[in-house]
């Protein structure tokens, strides 16, 4: 990537309500502006994981204010890497682009001391995702 170009990552899991948003308040947190950062569902959930949100704000990092929202084709056309967590084949493949698969445990459902370690290995993958786009 040159200075001029931002990248880009687009997190999907199925409901866009636990794992892509975990992802995506990671990202922000580390990257700044430096990335842009969006995340969606295949099929989204009415509300976050308020067990995620919980998680996340033991860390510092506050996802409240985001709602989960649907996968488009232009989200994913938009992006230089899209990162899926289990929801493989929903989401449409482009030429180009950068995909990588996440197998990662859904925290659906879970209380904190099992999302806890779902949080801590999302956090750890950014941070070398993040050194590797950066």
């Amino acid at each position: 990537m040159t200075d001029t170009t931002t990248p880009s990552v687009l997190f999907v899991c199925v409901h866009n309500a636990g794992r892509s948003q975990m992802a995506a308040g990671f990202l922000r947190q580390v990257a700044g502006d430096r990335i842009e950062v969006r995340s969606a569902g295949s099929m989204p959930a009415d509300q976050i994981n308020p067990t995620a949100v919980e998680a996340m704000r033991e860390l510092g990092i506050d996802i409240t204010a985001e709602r989960p929202k649907v996968l488009t084709t232009d989200a994913v056309q938009a992006s230089d890497v899209v990162i899926t967590m289990g929801c493989g084949d929903a989401c449409p493949i482009f030429p180009g682009k950068r995909y990588e698969d996440w197998e990662l445990e859904d925290p659906a459902g879970q209380g904190i001391e099992a999302v806890r370690p779902i949080r801590d290995e999302i956090r750890g993958r950014i941070e070398q995702l993040v050194g590797e786009l950066l």
